[in-house]
């Protein structure tokens, strides 16, 4: 049978045949049962990555893993029973909370506490898997590349060790870079105000990473396709909102006002430069991290968009700097690969393939 324009029609073994209206609307139930499956997916994987913090270790007791024990407190306790800068780095602990309390008493061996941070970091590190995909398919139109890459991604050092298995927060930091590099890849520059406020609620080094991935961004695309004050208006207002964000949540949280300049000046440290790039760093840090990541994912970078692949440069160039602002260099690798990591390893998955071809 045939029917009019945009209704539905049967073939002759009753089977109903979509018309247009209804095909649309088929492709887009299987465009987002195909992401919800990949997202489930990767959450799985993310969830198995982080394992070992439920109960075969307990991270604060870790070498090197301070950070956990304020991250701890910042679930359990909330800001007041934690220390230092860490106590302003609110939006995974607190999204973790409610999952803790739920927890309580229902996990036999595991750690509650540890469980929530695992289950919101396995949740926006599956989210930076799947904007992995999705970025390098939009850059090269190749889902192989695209799904390698994401995977490249997951299997890294900094993935496993720092987004999931040691109660951090990196992966808030990571997500939301890549969420920025979406927005616009996507030309949806008007959420960046959002991504900044939220970015600066999970960390408050998204805000002058942000800024220099943005500007960089914006840099390179502006000479390509001509310069719009809508574009720069967006980087403007997110870098603003950032450091409102930050100036408000430590003003409130240590109840006097603190600015941004005050939060500079209290990390600025007398050490030496070349202090700061030690041996022990160095090895424990950059080369566990890049050590393949870097060399293979330099070859192929030309083929990828230049907004993205100078947008990462920079801003891992700056992580650098504030390294080197603090005195020390020991969280510069992480830094550097939430923002660099994804391009980096599309970039190495397009080679791997390139090569079987």
């Amino acid at each position: 049978m045939v029917s009019v324009d945009g209704a539905a029609t049967c073939n002759p073994r009753g089977f109903l045949l979509p018309g247009k209206h209804d095909k649309r609307i088929c492709d887009m139930l299987r465009k987002t049962a195909h992401w919800i499956l990949l997202w489930g997916l990767f959450f799985l994987i993310c969830f198995g990555l982080g394992y070992p913090s439920l109960n075969r270790y307990d991270p604060r007791l870790a070498a090197g893993l301070a950070d956990s024990v304020e991250y701890y407190k910042l679930v359990e306790g909330g800001p007041e029973t934690a220390e230092g800068h860490h106590r302003y780095r609110v939006l995974i602990p607190y999204l973790a909370r409610p999952v803790y309390w739920l927890a309580q008493g229902q996990i036999e061996t595991w750690h509650p506490v540890f469980f929530g941070l695992l289950m919101v970091n396995a949740m926006f590190t599956a989210t930076s898997a799947c904007l992995v995909v999705l970025l390098g398919y939009k850059a090269l139109n190749d889902y192989a590349v695209a799904l390698l890459g994401s995977l490249l991604f997951l299997l890294n050092f900094n993935v496993s060790n720092t987004f999931l298995a040691v109660g951090a927060v990196d992966s808030g930091e990571a997500c939301l870079i890549l969420t920025t590099a979406w927005a616009m890849f996507t030309g949806r520059w008007a959420l960046l105000p959002l991504i900044g406020i939220a970015g600066a609620l999970a960390k408050e080094t998204f805000v002058p990473l942000s800024i220099v991935f943005c500007v960089t961004w914006l840099a390179v695309i502006t000479r390509q396709e001509g310069f719009r004050l809508s574009r720069l208006a967006s980087v403007i207002v997110m870098g603003v909102a950032g450091l409102a964000t930050v100036t408000v949540l430590q003003s409130t949280i240590s109840g006097h006002i603190i600015w941004p300049w005050d939060i500079a000046l209290a990390e600025k440290s007398d050490v030496s430069p070349f202090r700061a790039f030690d041996e022990h760093n160095l090895t424990h840090g950059f080369i566990y991290v890049f050590a393949w990541l870097l060399p293979l994912g330099t070859w192929h970078l030309r083929h990828l968009p230049q907004s993205w692949a100078f947008a990462s440069i920079a801003a891992a160039l700056a992580a650098s700097a504030l390294g080197i602002w603090v005195g020390s260099v020991s969280g510069v690798p992480r830094a550097m690969f939430n923002v660099a990591g994804p391009v980096l390893s599309i970039s190495t998955a397009s080679l791997l393939m390139k090569i079987r071809s």
